[in-house]
């Protein structure tokens, strides 16, 4: 007989997934429940279930850390309280898993994949659910610029490139240059690095831009930008950036 053993902190949740496996899933026998994970991990070391159903969040030991120490031979269903937006993720890469309010047509699917497949591999599950349930990083949207009691917001998007000017940075835009009281660095931590690149000790420019690189030859780069006449130049330790893969 498949055995399981249920996890979560919500007391409600075990009694109502006890009741609705037992109605869908008779043949599974629920051989334990635990509020957290210290209990969990110490009743699947005893009772060794085939199958976990495992809360993510919960104080103390989470799931994510309960998962790397359950028995090798245990399948594990995750039960999230993600958004919808994780939960596609999740169906995507055919992981198990419970979102919360849990449905009986979901817990039905999940009980159709547990008796059908083969598991995702123990290692790659749980690196997988940290990706998709870390904190998403967030950007710099919007610049607030100007000088006395004028404040201007600029949207990160409109910023062609920075450069570094004393105390201050020139945000260059198409139409116009502010300035910013902000040093170069700190301002570099809060942008995309995907969106924005560093190419010298003092300047910062939006990747998009660039329309082409030319190198010299001490190894540093000339670039030009789209609809800007001026150029600008990447130092030699970051020409890596323009070198053909």
């Amino acid at each position: 007989m498949t055995t399981a053993l249920i996890v979560d902190d919500e007391p409600k949740l075990i009694n109502y997934l006890v009741v609705k496996l037992a109605k869908l899933w008779p043949e599974l026998d629920v051989v334990g429940t635990a509020e957290n994970g210290l209990e969990a991990v110490t009743l699947a070391q005893k009772l060794k279930p085939d199958i976990v159903f495992l809360d993510i969040k919960m104080p103390g030991l989470n799931g994510l850390a309960v998962a790397e120490m359950l028995p090798k031979h245990s399948k594990i269903v995750f039960v999230t309280a993600f958004d919808q937006y994780a939960a596609d993720a999740f169906e995507q890469s055919a992981v198990d898993y419970l979102l919360k309010p849990v449905g009986e047509e979901r817990l039905t699917k999940t009980i159709q994949r547990l008796k059908q497949k083969e598991p995702v591999a123990k290692a790659d599950l749980v690196a997988l659910v940290k990706t998709l349930t870390s904190p998403k990083v967030s950007f710099l949207q919007w610049l607030r610029v100007g000088l006395g009691d004028i404040t201007e917001l600029v949207p990160i998007q409109d910023v062609v490139y920075f450069k570094a000017d004393l105390k201050y940075i020139d945000v260059v835009t198409q139409n116009k240059t502010y300035l910013l009281r902000q040093s170069l660095s700190d301002l570099e931590s809060q942008l995309d690095p995907d969106v924005f690149w560093r190419i010298n000790r003092g300047c910062i420019v939006r990747v998009d831009q660039i329309a082409k690189a030319k190198r010299d030859f001490r190894g540093r780069y000339d670039i030009t930008l789209h609809d800007q006449d001026q150029t600008l130049r990447a130092s030699q330790p970051f020409g890596y950036l323009f070198k053909k893969s």
